[in-house]
């Protein structure tokens, strides 16, 4: 076969463009890649399957904040963070600190340190706040009041699960069962000073979440 000089002008004319084809693939890698950080890819909280290309405003803990009902799954989170923060700490009648907290005095901090809410400082006042509810209503953040022998009456916050955080007089700040039989047979009353999504609200307005 006879190529030609227009042949050969031709061939150098396609293998230019292949080439420079080529060499534009990792230049618009490389520019997809320097705005991946923009993407959710760095924001924290996302499930497995994410999507690189997803924009920060798809991102699920972002996304929260603005509901209008936030779930009250949050309120229980930030309840067990605030175990984690006074565990251990000892049972000490009219103490209110981490050297020794009593029931109605933990109560009180973790309303305030947790959801901005101003509780009593005893537990008299505190079974006196929010309205009652029924046992089998219970929700994250609702009161739970006992009667135990002696003076004193004893307060709870309510978990979910059957489970409340409280400080122990005889093991400091816990988490124990409604159903073990001990706190079933003492077991008084339960108040929900706020519904559990307005606490959850709170959280997330103060930032907390």
């Amino acid at each position: 076969m006879v190529v030609t000089d227009a042949s050969r002008a031709l061939l150098v004319v396609v293998s230019l463009l292949v080439l420079a084809g080529c060499a534009s693939t990792p230049r618009e890698q490389a520019s997809r890649d320097a705005d991946a950080p923009y993407f959710a890819r760095e924001l924290p909280g996302l499930p497995g399957g994410w999507d690189p290309m997803m924009s920060p405003v798809d991102n699920p803990i972002l996304e929260a904040r603005r509901l209008d009902n936030p779930p009250p799954a949050l309120v229980k989170q930030a309840l067990l963070a605030q175990h984690e923060r006074w565990a251990g700490t000892p049972y000490r009648l009219g103490g209110s600190g981490f050297g020794g907290v009593d029931c109605s005095a933990l109560v009180q901090n973790v309303f305030a340190e947790t959801f901005r809410v101003t509780l009593p400082r005893t537990t008299g006042e505190q079974v006196r706040q929010g309205r009652a509810v029924e046992r089998d209503e219970l929700a994250p953040g609702d009161l739970v009041f006992f009667r135990p022998p002696g003076v004193y009456d004893h307060v709870g916050i309510y978990l979910g699960e059957g489970r409340f955080l409280h400080a122990s007089s005889s093991r400091g700040v816990m988490i124990s069962e409604l159903d073990n039989h001990y706190w079933r047979r003492h077991f008084w009353q339960a108040r929900r000073t706020l519904e559990p999504t307005r606490l959850a609200q709170r959280l997330l307005d103060s930032g907390d979440a």
